[in-house]
């Protein structure tokens, strides 16, 4: 059997990687957004505030909680798309949301508990193992179920937001905004409608936080250190793969947990600091990611592979250059001796000339004989 600690690290490892690829959705297609700790923020502590304050189950609470995070995502999102907001502007408008949100928690100290969080009042009495109508589940299969459930939700969103033209009219926005426009694509609409889609679920994924850890603090749900934390999982994981945001929850997961166990508690922002100086590294030496790059160098190996087979059936070998001096090059140096050009002199050796796939290869081959250029 499989211990809670385990257990334990898998429920997060899924959870976060549920709320990294809400966060993806926008981020792939060119809107980076620092405000999704916000949403996170909103989503946790609606739930609990309506069930501690009014009794209202979180199966009524989730619902008021998503419709209030998508007025607040709409109030930011449409001013800023109506009027160009993007790039630079657009990170720091919603990463003063995110921090607005923290700030206003910590303010309503006595009803929110301020920077000291508050727990949800149990409903598991006299030894009971789950209370459905307030969520609560003290077995974590259960847990590993459902958060289970929402992972693959989110990743069928994703799929369906790829496969969909909403995709193709977002990355056309992200390369010219107008030109974009100039050919039917409403831009505002477009965005918005993403925006939403991420919000929401980073919501959801903040309702799941909160009854799976039955404690929400503002510095754990919101603020700008989880938007940063959601910004850097993405990107170190691959935030333009699928299961990129995934493996950056379990990279992330298991650098916080290797920083506790190495400094206690000494360090309290000491996993934040990393976040921020790895995040530049990642984006400077590996912006596709950790799953990305190692898809890309599985793709080379297989095309290295695949050739070296090609040439075991066919005989032929690549040739090396002529020559020194034009060597790589994209024209023949006045130096080199060889009549043939740059880029026959580097292709198979059975002809010297690339193996005419179509009948435009066909005719440059005929030319360069004609113009006398035989290996």
């Amino acid at each position: 059997m499989i211990g809670n600690y385990p257990l334990h690290l898998m429920i997060l490892v899924l959870l976060w990687g549920y709320i990294y690829t809400s966060w993806a959705l926008m981020g792939r297609l060119g809107m980076v957004s620092f405000g999704h700790g916000a949403f996170m923020g909103i989503g946790a502590y609606t739930v609990v505030m309506l069930w501690n304050h009014f009794g209202l189950s979180p199966w009524l609470g989730a619902p008021a909680a998503l419709a209030f995070a998508a007025l607040v995502a709409v109030a930011i999102g449409y001013p800023c798309f109506r009027f160009k907001i993007v790039g630079h502007y657009f990170a720091l408008v919603t990463l003063a949301l995110s921090e607005v949100v923290r700030l206003l928690i910590n303010a309503l100290r006595d009803e929110t508990g301020g920077s000291l969080g508050v727990t949800p009042d149990s409903a598991l009495h006299e030894g009971a193992s789950m209370a459905l109508g307030a969520l609560q589940f003290s077995d974590k299969w259960v847990w590993l179920c459902i958060v289970f459930a929402f992972w693959l939700a989110g990743l069928w969103v994703w799929r369906m937001v790829d496969r969909g033209m909403a995709r193709l009219a977002l990355q056309a926005i992200a390369e010219e905004e107008e030109a974009a426009a100039s050919i039917g694509i409403h831009v505002t609409r477009a965005k918005l409608r993403i925006t939403l889609i991420s919000a929401l679920m980073t919501c959801a994924g903040g309702v799941l936080y909160a009854q799976y850890q039955l404690y929400v603090n503002p510095d754990t749900v919101s603020g700008i250190g989880i938007s940063l934390q959601m910004v850097f999982g993405a990107i170190a994981g691959g935030m333009f793969v699928m299961l990129g945001p995934t493996v950056g929850a379990a990279f992330t997961l298991l650098l916080a947990e290797g920083l506790r166990l190495a400094f206690g508690n000494r360090f309290p922002a000491l996993d934040l600091t990393l976040y921020g100086a790895m995040l530049v590294l990642f984006i400077i030496y590996m912006p596709k990611g950790i799953l990305g790059a190692a898809l890309d160098a599985w793709a080379r190996h297989r095309g290295k592979r695949a050739f070296t087979a090609r040439d075991r059936r066919t005989g032929l070998t690549r040739r090396k250059p002529a020559c020194r001096c034009c060597a790589g090059s994209g024209r023949r140096s006045r130096r080199c001796s060889s009549r043939a050009p740059p880029e026959s002199r580097a292709t198979f050796s059975g002809s010297g000339l690339p193996r005419p796939s179509s009948r435009a290869g066909a005719a440059a081959r005929a030319g360069w004989r004609a113009a006398g250029w035989s290996p």
